[in-house]
């Protein structure tokens, strides 16, 4: 009967009502990158003229993971507004990434990336811009 003494009434009333007042906490959606054009993309360290890869993006989600396009990772998300989104990524047995995409234009973003791939630091500065189809 301790608990309903007068001194436990008020933390009760404070849990009852906290609990009366939750709102479950929804996911992340990336939903920027949903907005970028499919396609085949180009890829160029910003500064220089020459492609690193050309890619085709059906989901640009694959830009998030340039240095472990094939490995099965867990992503956390760090940011993730209407224009930028940064996840940090860690493939058991592979090595582990943050990438920042920031947004342009639908068919032109801005990507840093660094991480450990393969044992090796890895650290880009990358333009990517849509060319056309696939």
């Amino acid at each position: 009967m301790a608990i309903f003494s007068p001194q436990f009434r008020w933390p009760l009333a404070a849990l009852a009502l906290a609990g009366a007042s939750a709102v479950p906490a929804q996911a992340p959606s990336l939903a920027m990158l949903d907005t970028l054009e499919k396609g085949s993309w180009q890829l160029r360290e910003r500064g220089k003229d020459n492609v690193l890869q050309t890619i085709c993006v059906g989901d640009a989600r694959r830009m998030i993971q340039i240095e472990h396009p094939r490995a099965t990772c867990s992503r956390y998300i760090i940011e993730d507004t209407p224009k930028s989104v940064t996840v940090h990524y860690t493939c058991p047995g592979a090595g582990h990434g943050r990438t920042s995409i920031r947004n342009e234009t639908n068919r032109l973003v801005q990507i840093d990336t660094q991480g450990i791939a393969d044992g090796k630091p890895f650290s880009q500065s990358i333009e990517a811009r849509r060319t056309g189809p696939c």
